[in-house]
């Protein structure tokens, strides 16, 4: 039985009454909002060590997922679970391993193995590279194999699997009708592009996705409805094959629902800041309320080096309109292979992000956070302030790299003319 299909048989799991504790919500809230859909408990039943179970979606805290992973390039088994260990450490809530270079199965396992929160994966990169290394195109990927892969991930314990369900021929077809400055951008969607055009086939993602649903279900993992044809930049951005894939998605949504099956959907990668809102109004509609899970969105274009930013104040916005989950961006976003510092900046500026957007959403304890954070300032408690920081790491750093040199409950801005003590007397 899965979550959704234990919610609407009116059973509280341990796991719903884990996520009531962590919301501050009753038990009896989440097993209602789990049984509409528009809550999700990503958890495989076959994860064996996961220490923190989180629940995403509708009046929930809003979540940060973190992307490690190997590349064809770089191939360091070491350094990623060192990012694995500084994205949980930096408050991610949940990981997801988009290897794709080096033992694959290896790097996964090594992850579910260490990873004391959720994990995620996307199945198809495997399936693809696994056809270069045979020698073959990633063209001639049989809907076996992929399938299988798929499955193997489950198996191993994955609670969330990114699939690109919604990538049809229509949906291309319309895409190049009416153009595009950057086409396809995410990996995913790019290999069942290429797929469906040199096979002239339709996804078997979507032609199969009832096979896909039994899997899913046999083992309570979360399907992560993937955005393939995401806008790649901002000129692309709310654009008629964006919205045809959302469409397909919303359908998809429904009949996942009606199998019992929990699921979650991705959304656009480069939006505008003026068009957000909309964006997030959209998918909540079409998609009747399920998560909604967002990687930035990423403003403008022209800040590489920056991005852990400007998805940050992307997130911020999406979040205080409904999206649910914010895939985070870091510094090296369109640039390198992220390191370990890297990975913990874009952990945090998410989770900036995530929070600013709880506290206008009126997430319950949001607000309260804030201002404890204030009554430690108007005290002049340094202790408690740096207990209260997002990330006391770096305010306890910050500090300390220049204290104040004449008395110690300020700090070197304002020092003896600091306006608090002036006021307190």
């Amino acid at each position: 039985m899965t979550q959704l299909e234990a919610a609407r048989k009116g059973i509280i799991t341990p796991e719903m009454e884990e996520v009531a504790k962590r919301e501050g919500l009753s038990p009896e809230e989440v097993r209602e909002r789990v049984s509409k859909g528009t809550v999700i408990i990503p958890r495989n039943r076959n994860r064996k060590n996961i220490q923190r179970i989180e629940g995403i979606g509708e009046g929930l805290r809003t979540k940060v997922n973190a992307n490690i992973g190997t590349s064809s390039d770089y191939v360091n088994y070491q350094e990623e679970l060192e990012k694995l260990k500084a994205a949980v450490e930096a408050g991610a809530d949940a990981v997801m391993d988009l290897s794709t270079g080096g033992d694959l199965d290896y790097m996964r396992r090594r992850v579910l193995e260490e990873c004391p929160v959720m994990v995620g994966t996307v199945p198809i990169y495997q399936a693809a590279i696994e056809c270069r290394i045979s020698g073959r195109p990633v063209i001639s990927m049989e809907k076996e194999h992929l399938f299988d892969v798929i499955r193997k991930h489950a198996e191993d314990g994955v609670d969330f699997v990114t699939v690109h369900c919604g990538v049809t021929i229509q949906a291309i077809e319309r895409m190049e009708r009416e153009g595009r400055v950057l086409g396809v951008v995410s990996r995913g969607g790019a290999i069942i592009t290429a797929w469906m055009k040199a096979n002239r086939k339709q996804n078997p993602l979507y032609e199969y996705y009832d096979e896909l649903l039994d899997i899913a279900k046999e083992y309570d993992m979360v399907l992560s409805l993937g955005d393939g044809l995401r806008p790649g930049c901002i000129a692309d951005a709310t654009d008629r094959a964006q919205i045809e894939e959302l469409i397909t998605i919303g359908e998809l949504v429904q009949r996942a629902w009606e199998k019992g099956v929990q699921v979650m959907v991705e959304g656009p990668g480069h939006v505008p800041l003026h068009q957000i809102a909309a964006n997030m109004v959209l998918q909540k509609r079409i998609c009747h309320g399920a998560p909604f899970y967002v990687l930035g969105p990423v403003v403008t274009d022209v800040a590489p080096g920056y991005d852990h930013l400007v998805s940050a104040i992307g997130g911020a916005i999406a979040a205080a309109n409904g999206a649910d989950f914010l895939c985070y961006v870091t510094p090296s976003e369109h640039l390198r292979l992220p390191t370990v510092e890297d990975v913990r900046e874009g952990v945090i500026a998410a989770r900036i992000a995530a929070h600013a957007a709880d506290i206008a959403k009126g997430v319950k304890g949001a607000a309260q956070w804030d201002l404890e954070m204030s009554k430690a300032r108007w005290n002049l408690d340094w202790e408690r302030q740096m207990e209260l920081a997002l990330d006391p790491v770096k305010a306890r750093a910050m500090r300390g790299s220049r204290p104040p040199k004449k008395e110690e409950d300020v700090c070197t801005m304002c020092g003896e003319y600091c306006a608090i003590k002036m006021i307190r007397g």
